[in-house]
């Protein structure tokens, strides 16, 4: 599970389903893996735990964020080409950058952004 095909460029890649304590995450993954049939499996070298859905569906990781950090949303991501390149484009036509570019080691970069309605989604570039 851990090894992820290279997403598209340009279209939603990975959905991130975030907790807001520890046993809101555990609850969260049960839910979604008791409701739909998600398989989870955690990898404690980045305390995060990745999940599949159905055959071709897209995947995602599961975490817990620190207290007042959480916004109480799934977070999407979208693959890009160049992760400071995309955060101008966005600051350019009215976005903005929540969450600057950060490496994921061993798997990519992200970065977390709003469009001009302020949803948050995020920004993936695989290494």
């Amino acid at each position: 599970m851990t090894d992820h095909p290279t997403p598209k460029l340009n279209t939603w890649c990975h959905i991130e389903i975030l907790g807001k304590t520890e046993d809101q995450t555990k609850q969260l993954q049960s839910f979604y893996g008791d409701t739909f049939g998600w398989k989870f499996q955690h990898v404690p070298e980045m305390n995060y735990t990745l999940y599949s859905t159905a055959e071709g569906g897209i995947g995602g990781g599961s975490f817990t964020l620190p207290e007042g950090e959480n916004p109480g949303c799934l977070v999407n991501y979208i693959s890009v080409e160049d992760i400071d390149a995309s955060c101008a484009e966005i600051e350019k036509n009215g976005g903005a950058t929540v969450m600057p570019k950060k490496e994921v080691p061993g798997a990519g970069w992200m970065a977390w952004v709003k469009d001009p309605a302020d949803n948050l989604f995020a920004l993936w570039k695989q290494s």
